[in-house]
């Protein structure tokens, strides 16, 4: 078929040229796909040029995006023909796995010519359609049509693969093998990881050449200097932490992995009938992405859910055959049926409890385009649903006595989502929540997590504060959604952080009042600070216990006093986060114009703060945060379709201080790039550049950081 009539086709089906997914050429024309540009991943197969990326359509320069209106067209003109496709019409619809339909016999002499894949999206088939004189048997696939007496019925054959693989697997049947009722069937995890805890005891500044190095632990005094004769109520110390760097990288995927935690990664993915089209071969390169980027120690599970969820295989190693039959059996995904959201979370939790075997580092991605039809029952997303909880299995909540301790990072897909049930459930769990707004962002989205799960160094890692001065005591610490503990005395208190990525920072207010004091002395000392925690690998347990005792001067007259900029932005971004909570609450009580409102006051108190007036990077993204969440509130439409979710993203973020993706915020020109990693960075650039056919690179990412290069007044 010549290029004018597909130029037509693609016109006919209202499918722009800079946006179109994939332009079939003649047999003359057809020329293998160039692999993807090299991720540092080994390659899935060294040996057999046909294992390649998912077969899922291969996108432009200028991104991956339809026209809405061109599923609709899709259905009603045929891509072969050009002729129109109406029941009834005498003319049997074939629609293939990938949701593209078709006249019978124009897809039967496509199949009888050799080509087994779709002409529209290039997706390869498992079923495949081909005229029979025997009409006994009639595909299952095919409409209900009135058939002209003379025409030959058909039927569809299953087409089995035939790849070279492990002798000891048959990846043909796996995508449909009967599920075991313990899913203790996971492949076994590497053996070269020492399984002894030992004690070890750092000082601030020590490093160990097994280690990647210690946490970095810096306090700072809300001012450096309080008179004698005066009291000072909520005086606020600043605890900054930040992990350590990542181990150099090795030449070879093996020594890269070796070099880090492995993990034990399971994703549920929605393959409900809402994800045709475009989402669910978009959904299929971001997997090919997440498989092509773990390394042969990690392990990955998929579960796939619409009105029922499945396995589609268990805990397997990524190595070179794991990464085959991975692809496989993401490439077999089609769409159909309702939304279980529930019962793709119970499946996910079998396979992380029933594992005989655990890896370091453990984690579920969800991904859902809609609303669970099965076990919620209001059809709104307020926050008066008394039953988000129950999507989430008791095991997983996050303070559960089970030990499971396993974060879902949930990612809501689209303006139909569920925001609060996904909020809800990566909240409870100790993950993210992340809006994935336009649809083609969905691979960077998945691609910054996986950046974070892959630099795993630290692990249990617990702060410990004590009041040093007998006359303290702590009114208050301010640690987000990380649990935190004061003692009855009030003299002690715990913050239970638990894992972070590599060079990640977390940053914890704690508050106390100091008395006016008739003491010799000119320093006061004020609280101490301790840091345990386990190193993912050695499994060691680490203990910073010294140098970091916070003091400051008590002189008798009134002098300089020096202003922590570090404890006063960090003031802003809690006074932020309060405020979009305030502002989300009066938006679902349906006052809007109070929601903008409370964001504009935090708005100008954040102007006229002392970290602002600098030049501040963080406060210059929390106002630009601000500003985009006052445009998504600006009338009821907004707000449902999007702002809600946004907002939700936001709240997410910076609860826990890890950075998700919302709206613009894995392109490189967003200002919202709060407290993402090196690992993250790098691993959305690779994503941003390993475009299929034809790279187009864009500017690389730059991460906005919670603390510039120069320090000020560390204690």
């Amino acid at each position: 078929m010549g290029g004018s009539k597909w130029m037509k086709a693609r016109i006919a089906l209202g499918l722009k040229l800079n946006s179109c997914l994939y332009v079939p050429r003649t047999v003359e024309e057809s020329q293998p796909l160039p692999p993807p540009r090299p991720s540092g991943a080994e390659s899935l197969s060294p040996a057999d040029h046909r294992v390649q990326m998912p077969t899922t359509p291969t996108p432009s320069s200028s991104g991956l995006r339809l026209p809405k209106q061109s599923s609709k067209s899709s259905k009603k003109i045929c891509a072969i023909c050009l002729g129109t496709m109406k029941p009834g019409h005498g003319h049997a619809i074939f629609t293939a796995e990938c949701s593209h339909s078709f006249h019978f016999h124009c897809i039967a002499s496509n199949v009888k010519h050799g080509r087994q894949s779709c002409p529209v999206c290039r997706a390869k088939w498992k079923e495949v359609p081909f005229q029979s004189p025997d009409k006994s048997h009639v595909g299952d696939r095919i409409n209900n049509v009135p058939w002209p007496q003379d025409e030959s019925l058909t039927r569809l054959v299953r087409r089995i693969p035939s790849p070279r693989m492990d002798n000891n697997r048959n990846v043909s049947s796996m995508f449909h093998a009967v599920e075991p009722d313990v899913f203790d069937d996971d492949d076994e995890i590497c053996g070269d990881f020492p399984r002894g805890t030992t004690n070890r005891t750092f000082s601030k500044h020590t490093d160990d050449n097994r280690f990647t190095g210690a946490v970095e632990v810096k306090t700072y005094p809300e001012v450096s200097a309080v008179v004698k004769s005066k009291s000072y109520d909520d005086f606020s110390v600043l605890i900054h932490l930040k992990a350590p760097t990542a181990t150099t990288m090795q030449h070879s995927e093996t020594d890269r992995a070796g070099s880090r935690a492995p993990v034990d990664l399971v994703t549920m993915l929605d393959v409900s009938g809402s994800m045709a089209g475009t989402k669910l071969a978009l959904l299929k390169r971001a997997m090919g992405f997440v498989i092509q980027n773990l390394g042969p120690s990690d392990r990955l599970s998929v579960i796939a859910f619409s009105s029922t969820a499945r396995r589609l295989f268990p805990l397997r190693r990524m190595n070179h055959t794991g990464k085959h039959e991975a692809l496989q059996a993401v490439n077999s995904l089609s769409s159909n049926g309702g939304t279980n959201i529930a019962d793709g979370l119970r499946k996910g939790a079998k396979v992380m409890s029933e594992r005989k075997s655990k890896n370091p580092v453990s984690s579920i991605i969800l991904l859902s385009d809609g609303q669970d039809t099965y076990t919620t029952t209001s059809p709104t997303g307020g926050n008066a649903r008394s039953d988000q909880q129950s999507l989430l299995p008791a095991s997983m909540h996050r303070n559960n006595a089970s030990g499971l301790h396993i974060p879902v990072h949930a990612f809501g897909f689209g303006s139909d989502h569920d925001a609060v049930s996904m909020h809800s459930i990566s909240e409870t769990s100790g993950g993210t929540f992340s809006f994935i707004e336009v649809e083609d962002v969905i691979q960077d989205a998945f691609a910054q997590c996986i950046g974070g799960l892959l630099s795993v160094v630290v692990q249990e890692l617990r702060v410990e504060i004590e009041c040093v001065d007998p006359m303290l005591q702590l009114t208050s610490i301010k640690s987000g959604s990380y649990k935190n503990i004061l003692a009855s005395h009030k003299r002690k208190g715990t913050i239970e952080v638990g894992d972070l990525y590599a060079e990640e920072e977390r940053d914890f207010l704690v508050t106390t009042d100091i008395p006016a004091t008739q003491s010799s002395s000119d320093e006061m000392p004020l609280i101490k600070v301790k840091c345990v925690y386990k190193h993912p690998i050695s499994k060691n347990l680490v203990t910073l216990d010294s140098a970091n005792e916070v003091t400051i001067q008590r002189p008798v007259v009134a002098g300089s006093v020096v202003v922590s900029i570090e404890v006063d932005k960090q003031r802003n971004r809690l006074q932020s986060a309060e405020a979009m909570a305030e502002a989300r609450s009066a938006a679902e009580e349906g006052d809007l114009a109070s929601a903008v409102a409370i964001l504009e006051n935090c708005r100008k108190q954040l102007s006229e703060s002392a970290s602002a007036r600098a030049g501040d990077r963080l406060c210059i993204a929390l106002d630009a945060e601000l500003r985009e969440m006052q445009e998504r509130m600006s009338n009821r439409q907004t707000y449902e379709t999007s702002g809600r979710a946004y907002v939700l993203s936001g709240l997410s973020s910076h609860s826990w201080q890890r950075a998700t993706a919302r709206g613009d915020s894995t392109d490189s020109w967003s200002v919202v790039h709060a407290y993402q990693t090196p690992s993250m960075v790098d691993m959305v650039n690779l994503s941003q550049t390993m475009i299929l056919g034809n790279p187009s690179p864009r500017p690389t990412i730059r991460p906005t950081r919670s603390f510039p290069a120069r320090q000020q007044h560390p204690s």
